[in-house]
């Protein structure tokens, strides 16, 4: 069996736990308003239940990514997914705030382990040559969560409730546990070693590409997901778009991701690493800058709808570079490796979006994405004269 074959057996069913474990982040957005009416509470008291769910996401990583190493990255994956659906279903079950509060932190916290392993799951099995055109395979899943995630929760939402919405997701992740439970005694799955090991950390830490990789991830996480959530409210503010419309325009972010996804296979030989860095930096400045500089006109959805798309296809072809940098970090221990950029991710995301609301109060809203646009294309440049003198 190829290197290649061992890791297409599986790739399916680690994209649509992949699929899943990003619907279940995002499908509470558009239930905000239910689920406060539910309870007889306010949206921003809610705000609460969103950040039970992203801040053990990201805090697990430290834990999670040496159990993968230690007892394999499937085993890992389908412990989680059991946890998961059970924590979906308490969140169904949940009869007050406080509750439905807890059973997010415990879905976070089991979510956490799903994309990282898959992606530890992929390098172990594949040459890095192939890597990247391999990684935005597996990322389908994630990625058509990201376009999805929206929609269907307000689809569902509005004919089965959010409690229906909490129980279909929970049939969801229960089954694709039962198949990938049922797959793993004949797929590959590397493991050894022991649970936690400082040395891993010491060896990042000592390693120029490895600094230079978490190091990115911060800004990375920062100068676009941290930002990106505040694109909604100045599209509704600055265009008077409603926020079915405004949601509809953010959801081609993922189209452009997909875009990227299907190109992967000719762009990554063409254009090489540090031209792709470059060419993602400048789509999202773009694409960002434009967000703020059109004027409102008949023709403003179409050039926020080609904003959006270049956005998406930008940060997957920066983006997914420094995933594949990741998973070479610590080729031993390559979950604790992707856990660790992860966090470092997450980190960046928290960093960003308090930076850009102080930005936002000194700037408003278009001073503080064009200086947002100006970030990203330092990034861009600065990684693509590291990458060139590190082949």
């Amino acid at each position: 069996m190829t290197q290649q074959a061992q890791v297409v057996l599986p790739l399916a069913l680690l994209a649509t736990a992949g699929f899943l474990s990003v619907i279940g982040m995002r499908m509470t957005d558009p239930l905000l308003h239910v689920i406060a009416s539910d309870f007889g509470t306010t949206i921003p008291a809610l705000a609460i239940v969103v950040a039970a769910f992203t801040l053990p996401y990201g805090l697990c990583q430290i834990l999670l990514g040496p159990l993968g190493d230690r007892f394999g990255k499937l085993r890992v994956t389908a412990v989680a997914l059991a946890l998961l659906t059970l924590a979906n279903i308490a969140c169904a079950l949940s009869g007050s705030l406080q509750g439905l509060t807890l059973a997010r932190i415990a879905a976070g916290g089991a979510s956490a382990a799903v994309v990282p392993m898959g992606m530890a799951y992929v390098a172990d099995a594949v040459d890095y040559r192939e890597r990247q055109v391999m990684l935005s395979r597996y990322l389908n899943g994630t990625v058509m969560g990201q376009v999805l995630a929206g929609p269907l929760g307000g689809v569902f939402g509005q004919f089965l409730g959010w409690r229906g919405v909490f129980l279909l997701l929970a049939a969801g992740t229960a089954a694709i546990t039962v198949v990938l439970a049922r797959r793993m005694a004949s797929l590959p799955d590397r493991r050894g070693g022991t649970t936690f090991s400082a040395s891993n950390y010491l060896a990042m830490a000592r390693s120029p590409v490895a600094r230079m990789v978490l190091f990115a991830a911060v800004v990375d996480g920062a100068v676009l997901m941290g930002s990106f959530p505040f694109l909604a409210p100045y599209m509704h503010e600055a265009f008077g778009l409603s926020y079915a419309a405004v949601g509809l325009v953010l959801a081609c972010f993922g189209l452009g991701a997909l875009a990227y996804v299907r190109a992967a296979r000719v762009l990554v030989p063409r254009l090489g690493e540090p031209r792709m860095v470059m060419l993602g930096a400048a789509m999202m400045a773009a694409g960002v800058a434009a967000c703020v500089l059109l004027p409102p006109s008949d023709a403003m959805v179409v050039g926020l709808v080609a904003a959006q798309l270049a956005i998406g296809m930008g940060f997957y072809l920066l983006h997914g570079v420094l995933q594949a940098r990741a998973t070479e970090m610590l080729p031993h221990a390559r979950a604790t490796a992707v856990a660790s950029f992860a966090l470092m991710l997450f980190l960046g995301q928290s960093i960003g979006a308090l930076a850009m609301g102080g930005l936002i109060a000194r700037l408003g809203y278009q001073g503080a994405f064009l200086f947002d646009a100006v970030a990203i294309l330092v990034l861009g440049a600065w990684l693509g004269m590291v990458l060139r003198r590190n082949r």
